[in-house]
Parts: structure tokens; C-alpha cells; sequence
């Protein structure tokens, strides 16, 4: 299934990341582990916010791709499921 995930980043926990250098590196093991469709970046509600879709085989798979963002990043965390034009047509072809 695919799924957005929006991440907040924690400012004091990110300008820690980002002051010991180690942000390129942790951000980079984190967007790796997601094989994202798509991976964007900005800034909502005043905090440093992390836009990904990716496609989800399991819901087994929130613990090992979510715990790094809590743990490195102190990030607040959203899943939502998504489509995509052509899952949007298969799935109005079926509502005859």
C-alpha cells in the first residue's frame, strides 16, 4: 500500500544532530530504510517537517522504519494511506 509519512522533527534534537554534524549521515540511514517514491522536505507549523511516500508491504514495518525518527530525531509522526492517479481510476472503476 502506498502511505505518506509526515514527520515533525524535534527543533532541539535536530539542531543537536546538525551542530555535531551527524545529521547528513542520520537522515541518510533513516530516508534510505524507507526505499522512498518520493522524499521531500520543508518546514510546517514553525518545525522542520519530512514528507515520504513509500510503498508499505506490511503494517509490521511502522516499528523498525518509525523508531529512528522518535529516537534520533524526536519527530511526531503521521501515516496516511495514499493513491495515486492511476489507483485513484482503478479504484473508481470498480464503484459501477
Amino acid at each position: 500500500m502506498r502511505v505518506l509519512l509526515q514527520a515533525h522533527l524535534d527543533t532541539e534534537k535536530a539542531n543537536e544532530l546538525i551542530r555535531s554534524g551527524k545529521m547528513p549521515q542520520v537522515m541518510q540511514e533513516i530516508v534510505g530504510a524507507f526505499k522512498p517514491e518520493a522524499s521531500y522536505f520543508t518546514a510546517t507549523g514553525g518545525v522542520r517537517t519530512w514528507f515520504v511516500v513509500f510503498d508499505m508491504q506490511d503494517s509490521s514495518q511502522m516499528p523498525p522504519l518509525t523508531e529512528p525518527l522518535f529516537e534520533k530525531l524526536g519527530a511526531e509522526v503521521d501515516y496516511t494511506p495514499v493513491m495515486n492517479a492511476d489507483d485513484l481510476q482503478k479504484g473508481l472503476s470498480q464503484l459501477k
